[in-house]
């Protein structure tokens, strides 16, 4: 089904990978475009994607912290690809392929499920801003 597996700090498309961080953001276009410069911008964050007959359908963003530990910053599969495995796939693959040792993620309620899925440990943060409890989750590579 799948293509290609990407670096989107040199993608051509700024609007696809704009409208796909809205899907995980929740932030006016302005947040959205800032977040996408600082991709761009600073050497720790790293923005991959994947593509299915040239078009983006999913991304991860990663910010290095140290060269075993990272955090996932956001990930979105296109709506139409969801259910697919594309989101734990891209994790899965960055994951080996980076060779990291932790990584770590916040999330929401709607999101932790497939955290868990994927077998990151979590635990609740409480709640974090009114009547919105977040979770750490840390996905422990396999050496």
């Amino acid at each position: 089904m799948m293509s290609e597996w990407m670096d989107l700090k040199t993608y051509h498309d700024h609007v696809a990978i704009m409208r796909l961080l809205s899907d995980c953001m929740y932030a006016d276009e302005e947040a959205i475009l800032r977040e996408l410069v600082e991709y761009q911008r600073m050497e720790s964050r790293q923005l991959y994607g994947k593509s299915d007959a040239g078009e983006l359908i999913g991304l991860i963003g990663i910010e290095h912290h140290s060269e075993c530990v990272a955090e996932l910053r956001h990930i979105a599969v296109r709506s139409d690809y969801r259910r697919y495995g594309i989101g734990r796939d891209m994790l899965m693959n960055y994951i080996k392929d980076s060779k990291i040792q932790i990584l770590k993620a916040e999330t929401d309620q709607d999101a932790v499920h497939f955290y868990e899925k994927v077998g990151f440990d979590i635990v609740s943060l409480g709640e974090k801003y009114p009547g919105i409890e977040r979770f750490q989750c840390v996905f422990y590579a396999k050496q």
